[in-house]
């Protein structure tokens, strides 16, 4: 498939992720049958340009490239390989390129499976960058997969993504953004102390990431997450509840490596203990209500 081709999409789950880049597809010239579990957002995607599916199938029937935007492991699974699932309506030579960040093991095996099944091929392509990143097309892609495979989806990747890495097999792309999570996870903790201790210092908290600019504590984070965190602005551009299990994740892939990995169990901890305050649906920087003064 050269470049310049434009296959025809089926799209998997369009949240909060998935529902800004069918949007920025669909302005951009893309064909895209759409299907999610939960009305109002088929609706989004359909006023954004998609047409309905009805089922995962239907999504696949016809499509070039399926793509995947799922919250968790198990629902990959269902809408793979579950009744009516796209495993019941792909066909070759189309692939499925999932930018679910789902358990590394569990990601090989769904890629296995279905081309034993199908004979389609797989690419795991987790993401960073959030749902800003996802509507201008300029995510982070991490890859996994055959080259094949991964190459099938040329034409894609200038529309989703700024940058884009094959990491190796199947499962590669996986593993990257489990390191990905280990640092994002541990650097909102770190950014959370570091509000509290500007404000209790003293000094103008908001204009920390103007001075730190260019020094060896900028970054993204800092530019664009720690802003939120000083105006207390918790409206979701990621749930809470998404990034605690994406540490979950971590902790998992940590034990399994026998790989080190204390900092993460910290960030853990620490979103349990937010999720468990029944913050799940805020955004992932509402840590900062944890080192927040108890009211009244």
């Amino acid at each position: 498939m050269s470049a310049s081709a434009k296959p025809v999409l089926g799209y998997v789950g369009v949240g909060l992720m998935g529902g800004p880049m069918v949007a920025r597809l669909a302005s951009r010239g893309w064909a895209i049958r759409a299907y999610d579990v939960v009305p109002e957002r088929l609706a989004a995607a359909v006023a954004a340009g998609a047409r309905p599916a009805v089922s995962p199938a239907d999504a696949a029937r016809g499509a070039g490239l399926v793509l995947l935007n799922l919250p968790t492991t198990d629902a990959v699974e269902h809408a793979v390989f579950g009744e009516d699932g796209v495993a019941s309506g792909i066909a070759p030579p189309a692939r499925v390129v999932d930018f679910s960040t789902v358990e590394v093991e569990r990601g090989r095996g769904f890629a296995a499976r279905l081309r034993e099944r199908t004979g389609c091929g797989w690419v795991d392509a987790p993401v960073s960058g959030g749902p800003p990143a996802s509507a201008a097309g300029t995510l982070t892609v991490m890859a996994g997969g055959e080259p094949d495979d991964v190459a099938a989806a040329a034409a894609l990747w200038p529309d989703v993504a700024a940058r884009v890495t094959h990491m190796g097999p199947p499962g590669a792309g996986l593993a990257a953004k489990m390191i990905n999570q280990l640092i994002v996870g541990c650097t909102h903790a770190v950014l959370a102390e570091a509000v509290v201790m500007a404000e209790a210092a003293g000094i103008d908290a908001a204009r920390l990431p103007e001075c730190l600019a260019g020094g060896h504590a900028d970054g993204s984070l800092l530019q664009r997450l720690y802003p939120r965190m000083v105006a207390r602005d918790f409206a979701p551009q990621g749930y809470a509840r998404q990034l605690l299990k994406d540490l979950e994740l971590v902790s998992e892939f940590a034990g399994a490596l026998k790989s080190p990995a204390p900092m993460a169990g910290q960030a853990l901890s620490l979103y349990r203990m937010l999720i468990r305050l029944g913050h799940a649906e805020l955004d992932t920087s509402a840590l900062l209500k944890l080192y927040e003064p108890p009211k009244g």
